[in-house]
Formats: structure tokens, sequence, C-alpha cells
């Protein structure tokens, strides 16, 4: 899905861009504590995954179709005047190729892949591309290590909030991920914007109790909504 197509999918104007980058402006005014904020379509394209579904399931549509091996034989015959073995196997070969190719497609569609994709197998994408970006954005190294990420992977419907150590060590994770819960509420509600907002600000009272605003407060991070691209291959 292309940037300005996801965009308009989660809805989400330059206003609202807009208003997500005050509220951290004015949140991080209050602590010496910083705060990014990323949203990607899906962290992973899953393409082995639906493949590995595509192929299952056109065995198994294979397998069911042999009790009636005679009578697609028979109707071979009289399309190619003969009875031949090889038609039978061509037949069956180009069949299951054309379901593979058929499923493939059908898993691509949102609905099905989330079906078929093991839930191990996305929280562990969402929280390898979160950790990705950490990094990537340069969170992991703000002057006090006091730097949070707020990371949303849409497709999975799976928020992380990851504090560098400087903010672990005083701050308890089940907080972040009570946090990060009250977010996916307002997501499933497509509430994208208020979504953020409120994940802000109640970080923003976390961060001011414990990280509190001093003397040359500088802003390490940028303010922005990151739209990231799909993550590679996995």
């Amino acid at each position: 899905m292309k940037h300005s197509q996801f965009i308009n999918k989660i809805k989400l104007t330059e206003k609202d861009f807009d208003e997500i980058a005050q509220k951290i402006k004015s949140v991080e005014e209050k602590t010496s504590g910083e705060i990014a904020v990323a949203i990607t379509n899906e962290s992973s394209t899953y393409a082995f995954w639906e493949l590995l579904a595509a192929l299952g399931t056109a065995i198994i549509l294979l397998c069911s179709s042999l009790p009636l091996a005679p009578q697609i034989s028979a109707w071979l015959s009289k399309i190619f005047w003969t009875e031949n073995s090889i038609h039978l196997l061509g037949f069956y070969f180009v069949m299951c190729m054309l379901c593979v190719l058929f499923l493939y497609f059908l898993y691509n569609i949102p609905f099905f892949d989330r079906l078929i994709i093991p839930p191990q197998a996305k929280n562990s994408c969402v929280t390898n591309r979160a950790l990705r970006y950490f990094t990537e954005s340069g969170v992991y190294c703000t002057k006090e290590n006091s730097g949070i990420l707020i990371f949303v992977s849409y497709f999975e419907r799976q928020v992380r909030i990851i504090a560098d150590k400087g903010i672990s060590a005083k701050i308890s994770q089940d907080l972040w991920n009570l946090i990060a819960d009250e977010m996916t509420e307002s997501l499933a509600k497509n509430k994208v914007k208020e979504a953020y907002i409120n994940a802000i600000e109640r970080c923003g009272e976390l961060l001011q109790e414990h990280f509190p605003c001093d003397k040359e407060n500088e802003n390490e991070l940028g303010d922005t909504l990151v739209v990231l691209e799909a993550d590679k291959w996995v």
C-alpha cells in the first residue's frame, strides 16, 4: 500500500499531524524525557505465511478431488479423443498451480491474512519492527537515556511502547503496556488521532513525575508522527 493510500485509510489529515506534533511539544516542555511516535501499515509482508497457506489449501483441495479422477479422466478423453494418464496428471498440475495463485492473492486480503498468520508471528514481527525503529530513530541514545517510542502497526492492530533504559529503571513496563492497551481500544474505533494524543498525554504524565524539566531542555527527537513503509519480507 502506498504512503498516501495508507494515510487516507487511517483518515489522518495534515491538521491531525500538526495536532499530534503540538501535543508532543507541549508535553516535552514539562519533562526532560523525549517522545517519538510512529505508525506503519504492517510490520512485515508475511509473504511466507501467505504462500504456505496457499500451498496447504491447494494440496487439501487436490487430495479431496482424487476420488473424482475417473470422471475427470473420462471428461479429458472426450476433449483429447484419447485416454492418457499424462492428461490427467497435467490437469491436476495445472489446477494445483491455479489454486495456489488464486489462494495466494486471496490470502493477501487483510481479513483472510489476519486469519492465516499465527499470532506468535505477528507479535514477533511487530516487536522486531518497533525495536528496529527504536534504534534507527535514535530514541535509544538521548542524553539521559530518557527516550520513549510509541509504535503502532495497523494491520496487526498492535501497539508497542518502548522505553529506554533510563526510563525503565524508574517506571515499570506494565504501566506502558496499560497505555498501549488503551491506545489499541481507541484504534479499534478508528480514532487514530485521539489514540495518539491520549497516549502522549499519559506518557507525559509519567515522564513529568520521574523526569522533570531541567534548565537545558533540548529537543533531541523529532515531534512529527512518522509513517513507516512496510518492513522487508520475513
